[in-house]
């Protein structure tokens, strides 16, 4: 396994972000997929809680800040092509804004469907 020097190495998008899955890192749940630049990735890796960059809001926002769902960082990962991370955290709480465990509960296809 390789193991990135710098978050300089990573290939953020023109915007300078990158999409970063977040995955319980017990039951290997997928919870949330936020945006990061180089600022809230330094806050992630120094705290030890997820920091986002917020798109619409073009701020950047701690994760259970207000809420207190917070997610403690277990395990942070590049993706092959160093431009998506895969981050592995201890849920506190719901990690969807609307109450949810998980964001990913619109289903679109179930399992057995065609």
């Amino acid at each position: 396994m390789e193991k990135l020097k710098d978050i300089n190495e990573l290939k953020y998008d023109e915007k300078g972000l990158v999409p970063a899955v977040i995955q319980d890192h017990k039951s290997n749940e997928v919870l949330m997929v936020g945006y990061m630049n180089k600022e809230s990735l330094s806050i992630t890796l120094k705290e030890g809680r997820t920091c986002f960059w917020s798109r619409s809001r073009q701020t950047l926002w701690r994760k259970g800040e207000t809420s207190g769902n917070i997610q403690y960082v277990k395990e942070i990962y590049a993706d092959c092509d160093k431009d998506a991370l895969l981050i592995k955290v201890e849920q506190i709480g719901p990690a969807c804004h609307t109450g949810n465990r998980s964001c990913f509960f619109n289903e679109i296809l179930s399992k057995g469907e065609k």
